[in-house]
């Protein structure tokens, strides 16, 4: 079995599920994880996780991600997105200009609650907002809170617009583009996306899923699957000392003195959270308890 990240170019008209569905058939593999789900109509890096990186799911989920949007205004679908029925269409207003949709659209950078659309797949009383949606069933949704850090290369071309983003974990740039046409007055569809980046990965590092068949045909595949420890680099890094291995081993609680250092100069020294190593090979990520004075097992990866 295969442990580690690798970075998928996921291509439109496929679901994230898709994706992790073809590379178990390629991978041969059952245990395959994505993280930050994508929608069909978008296209770009989806981190997913192999074998033992599984269990590292929530925590690439959790990173800062950006992307490349193009909404078109003067239209909302239920979708949100153009592959939605159109709800409302309404004129631009003509008086409206591009200085004027720039500082709208700028506005947004920060915190601001946003409501999660009805396509998507957070759940209500343990049901996907989805399902209801497709069953005609409009439930109220409580506004989430989110970030936007920044929005740049903003083009406006009448009644286009495009621009790139970069936001928290939980943003949806579909709801975001309903809120500048909301806020503009005549609606707002997303038409295009394409995420570039999430938590450090790169869409010009990102390889198709007809890359990664040919790279297993080639024996060359393992040359672009990050080892499970590729994103925890922040993190402080220990090595269990030799007689206290069992201890590790058996998801045992530890203290400081069981541990010795291996670098902690370029750490997050912050941090709660430190990597563990035994025999050079990486084990485990622990968490330091300051009311104890421990070291508690946090994510094992035996």
């Amino acid at each position: 079995m295969i442990d580690g990240i690798i970075n998928v170019y996921k291509e439109s008209g496929y679901t994230s599920f898709d994706v992790v569905a073809k590379l178990r058939g390629i991978l041969k593999q059952k245990k395959i994880g994505h993280t930050g789900t994508l929608d069909p109509m978008a296209e770009g890096v989806l981190m997913v996780c192999l074998g033992k990186g599984t269990k590292l799911v929530d925590m690439i989920t959790s990173g800062t991600k950006e992307y490349e949007a193009s909404m078109r205004l003067g239209i909302a679908t239920d979708t949100e997105d153009i592959t939605g029925e159109i709800l409302v269409e309404k004129e631009v207003p003509a008086e409206l200009s591009e200085a004027t949709v720039i500082e709208i659209i700028k506005s947004f950078i920060g915190k601001y609650d946003q409501i999660p659309p009805m396509y998507s797949a957070i759940k209500k009383d343990g049901k996907k907002l989805y399902e209801y949606a497709r069953s005609g069933i409009e439930i109220e949704r409580d506004p989430r809170p989110v970030e936007i850090f920044s929005i740049d290369n903003i083009v406006v071309d009448f009644p286009n617009i495009s621009f790139k983003v970069n936001c928290s974990k939980g943003t949806y740039i579909r709801s975001l583009c309903r809120d500048i046409g909301d806020k503009i007055g005549c609606g707002g569809t997303l038409t295009a996306l394409t995420r570039n980046e999430v938590h450090g990965f790169f869409l010009k590092d990102a390889l198709r899923l007809s890359d990664i068949e040919k790279l297993r045909d080639e024996e060359k595949l393992m040359d672009y699957i990050l080892p499970v420890d590729a994103i925890l680099d922040k993190y402080p890094c220990y090595k269990i000392k030799e007689k206290f291995s069992k201890l590790l081993i058996n998801g045992n609680k530890l203290n400081y003195s069981q541990l010795e250092i291996i670098d902690d100069n370029k750490f997050d020294n912050n941090s709660n959270i430190i990597r563990v190593y035994l025999n050079g090979e990486f084990v485990a990520l622990y968490e330091h308890i300051e009311s104890e004075n421990i070291y508690k097992p946090y994510k094992m990866f035996l």
